[in-house]
């Protein structure tokens, strides 16, 4: 694990964003986003240290997440009901698919925009508003603003972690990605509270 880490330096940056990208692409899908670590993705782009890298990861997180996104809402523009009442709505679950709706009623495009900062929601949102009707223009670029956004977040964890990593001991990457989790896990629970508190509907369960 710690060599294959370190051979992220090794690799060209171009392939090294095309991969973030298809990271993101993958976290958006749902169910499988599930499993995949983007916000360690992300890490470990800005633990590689490269002075382009910084815009170079807003634009693959933003691609890869809008790509995965569009597909999921097309998924519930078209199957809508039929999906919802598939074997993957059940392995969903109807309580969290009734609660990405309830969050899309209560707060529109503003929900789709803090899509990204909340768990297994920023997969199932972009369905429910596919399923909902929800014009398509205002579902991309609320939901553009959202992943540049977190984006933006990491990068700036992912920064300030690479700047502690000099001071502890440990390999710089993997410093900078420990770091920047613990970081992010701070902040972002934050965050969840109080967009529970504004919403009403709780993480699902």
């Amino acid at each position: 694990m710690l060599d294959e880490l370190a051979q992220l330096g090794d690799l060209p940056t171009a392939l090294l964003m095309a991969a973030l990208g298809l990271v993101m692409l993958a976290d958006a899908v749902p169910l499988l986003g599930v499993l995949v670590p983007g916000d360690v993705a992300i890490l470990a782009a800005v633990g590689v240290g490269r002075p382009v890298a910084g815009v170079a990861t807003v634009v693959a997180v933003v691609a890869g997440c809008l790509t995965g996104w569009s597909l999921s809402f097309l998924a519930g523009r078209i199957f809508g009901e039929r999906l919802r009442h598939s074997r993957v709505g059940d392995w969903i679950g109807e309580g969290r698919w009734s609660a990405a709706e309830q969050l899309l009623r209560s707060g529109g495009g503003r929900m789709v925009l803090v899509a990204p900062f909340l768990p297994v929601f920023n997969t199932l949102l972009p369905l429910a508003a596919g399923s909902l009707r929800m014009s398509y223009r205002r579902f991309v670029v609320c939901a553009a603003f959202g992943a540049a956004a977190w984006a933006g977040l990491y990068l700036a964890l992912g920064a300030a972690s690479r700047a502690l990593a000099g001071l502890l001991p440990g390999n710089p990457l993997l410093v900078t990605m420990a770091v920047g989790l613990l970081l992010a896990g701070l902040v972002l629970l934050g965050t969840r509270r109080r967009l529970r508190a504004v919403t009403g509907v709780g993480q699902p369960g």
